[in-house]
């Protein structure tokens, strides 16, 4: 049976300028493939130091459930730290995540909403403050460089004039 696959003809000048591009090609192939590499070694460095770093949360929150569960009735010492005890290990969360660009969205009560940072949950009548202040900060929000990961939830006042 004959070979019926076409046969073509290119000019040296063609054969040449193909063979380069190929070079050229198959080195982009290498250095992406080397670029891919170091990338997933880095975020898997990344990623290993994220954890050791939510660990060291977790042993603080570890050791104070420990010693709750082992005395019952703590020392009035205790429980007089134990809010700051807690805000230390909320600190230490909120710096875990502030290294990695996840901010708190700052808002405050008793100004207007911005509703590109927050959501309204709830209004409540109040007749001493304008109609649509924040009354309330229900849930923080917080943002990862300029995009909202979570907006701030937040209640505001409704006046009770219709308004």
């Amino acid at each position: 049976m004959p070979d019926l696959s076409p046969n073509y003809l290119i000019s040296l000048e063609l054969r040449e300028l193909l063979v380069q591009k190929l070079g050229v090609l198959q080195k982009d192939n290498v250095l992406l493939q080397q670029s891919l590499r170091e990338q997933q070694i880095k975020t898997t460095a990344q990623t290993e130091d994220l954890f050791l770093e939510l660990l060291e949360v977790a042993d603080a929150l570890e050791a104070l459930l420990d010693y709750l569960e082992n005395n019952p009735s703590p020392s009035p010492e205790f429980i007089e730290r134990l809010p700051r005890s807690i805000g230390a290990v909320n600190r230490k969360f909120l710096g875990v995540l502030g290294k990695r660009q996840l901010l708190p969205i700052k808002l405050q009560e008793g100004t207007e909403p911005d509703f590109n940072l927050c959501r309204v949950i709830d209004r409540e009548e109040r007749t001493d403050i304008p109609d649509q202040t924040i009354t309330k900060i229900v849930r923080r929000g917080f943002h990862l460089g300029e995009k909202v990961l979570r907006p701030t939830e937040v209640i505001t006042a409704k006046s009770d004039d219709g308004h």
